[in-house]
């Protein structure tokens, strides 16, 4: 129980924060125009730091320009725009709450980080704010991710799931007429382009634990029950899933890195050293962006991430707006958030970098529709597997990510990093 105790201390000391600058944490208290009403430009007014945690390179200036457009729409909102990375947002988002000092008015909420800001009383809640723009137009899987004890806390940016990427090419010149849907064909496959070319079938990421997931879903395992309290992770199919993925790289159909997994991923499946890799729609910039392998855009094939024993299964993602509870903008930065989340500029976004929308309405533009990604993704996306939307949720990967790096270095075996993580889990949630 030690994680309750913590948060017990942290809401205490964001109570006696907030009181000290006057804000109550409760949207309803200000001025904000309801969900479904019409704003009057002149009206509003303010500043909106916004803290964006997307791809600095790839993916910030196309946000950087629809940005641009919210404030030739809303000439008296200044929005003040941060790219924080993403490995240290989720500190520094927390940490910047808890004080109040030079917080964001709006963040970029990883989905697992929703239920545990919201615990702690670090978000407004957003029903019936115009910030919910539309509210039924949501797809429910990442309309889920935004709740924590009945109420909203985010609105849906984007949404993700996983998929096989592979090199076409790649596979013609080694005789495969089609992409691995097993574990065992993509085993198979690998030893035929290693036979052919020399080169290596699949890279498996080894630095971060999300790309563990589809293996553990595709066994039937899970990180936790969260309906029965109880710890899974190393149950008979979540060892499994460690099995699988060591055995991936001990029978040379998979390499990997343990540091900096994604430049060497990126770099190695874009240069055509490696004819596959397991990944997002959020790759689709960077990949199309360069590399020899690519330059042919038509090069890219996209299929489901293979199944394993337990059956097909790519872990559910994605990005929130949230908006913070002492904000002292919180009429500004609720348009702001109906703006980014609307219809014309999840369309926008989609078009410039690939992403998946959430709304029902932009997957029915057809010139959405007609984009490869999101034919193949949209299929994905309703079929992916749900994670433990629980406060702790973004604690499960560090203890995961620990051990599963520990055996693909060869110094635990699958059963033991299973063990451990499951024992960690349990240690910090007190569950059985």
């Amino acid at each position: 129980m030690r994680r309750g105790i913590a948060a017990s201390a942290l809401v205490a000391a964001l109570a006696v924060s907030m009181a000290a600058c006057g804000s109550s944490g409760d949207s309803s208290n200000n001025s904000a125009p309801a969900a479904g009403a019409s704003v009057d430009p002149a009206k509003v007014s303010g500043t909106v730091t916004w803290w964006d945690t997307s791809d600095a390179k790839a993916e910030a200036p196309t946000y950087q320009k629809v940005i641009e457009g919210f404030q030739a729409k809303y000439p008296n909102v200044k929005v003040k725009y941060v790219n924080v990375p993403f490995a240290d947002a989720q500190n520094k988002i927390k940490n910047a709450f808890s004080t109040g000092t030079d917080a964001p008015d709006v963040i970029r909420s990883e989905v697992a980080w929703t239920p545990e800001l919201a615990s702690l009383h670090y978000l407004a809640p957003l029903d019936g704010t115009i910030a919910l723009d539309k509210a039924d137009d949501f797809l429910p899987n990442p309309v889920a991710a935004t709740k924590y004890e009945g109420k909203t806390y985010a609105v849906p940016q984007v949404t993700d799931t996983m998929a096989l990427f592979y090199n076409k090419k790649m596979f013609a010149d080694a005789g495969i007429a089609k992409p691995p849907a097993t574990v065992e064909e993509l085993k198979a496959a690998a030893a035929q382009i290693k036979a052919k070319s020399g080169k290596t079938g699949l890279y498996l990421r080894g630095d971060d634990a999300y790309w563990t997931l589809s293996f553990l879903y595709g066994e039937g395992g899970d990180l936790v029950d969260a309906n029965a309290k109880t710890v899974s992770i190393d149950n008979a199919a979540g060892v499994k899933a460690f099995k699988t993925m060591k055995d991936l790289v001990d029978s040379g159909a998979a390499k990997t890195s343990v540091t900096d997994g994604w430049a060497n991923m990126m770099s190695s499946f874009q240069s055509g050293d490696t004819a596959m890799m397991i990944n997002g729609p959020w790759a689709l910039a960077t990949v199309n962006k360069g590399g020899e392998a690519f330059a042919d855009k038509a090069n890219l094939g996209i299929a489901v991430v293979p199944a394993g024993s337990g059956g097909q299964g790519a872990p559910q993602g994605g990005h929130s707006y949230a908006v913070y509870a002492g904000s002292k903008n919180v009429s500004a930065s609720e348009l702001f958030v109906q703006y980014m989340a609307s219809a014309e500029t999840q369309a926008t976004l989609t078009k410039e970098l690939g992403v998946l929308p959430t709304r029902k309405s932009v997957y029915a533009q057809p010139d959405v529709a007609s984009i490869e990604s999101v034919k193949f993704f949209k299929d994905a996306i309703d079929k992916a597997h749900q994670r433990p939307w629980i406060p702790e949720g973004g604690t499960l990967f560090a203890p995961l990510v620990t051990e599963y790096t520990a055996m693909l270095s060869g110094k635990e075996t699958p059963e033991q990093a299973a063990k451990n993580t499951g024992d960690a889990y349990r240690k910090n949630l007190g569950w059985k």
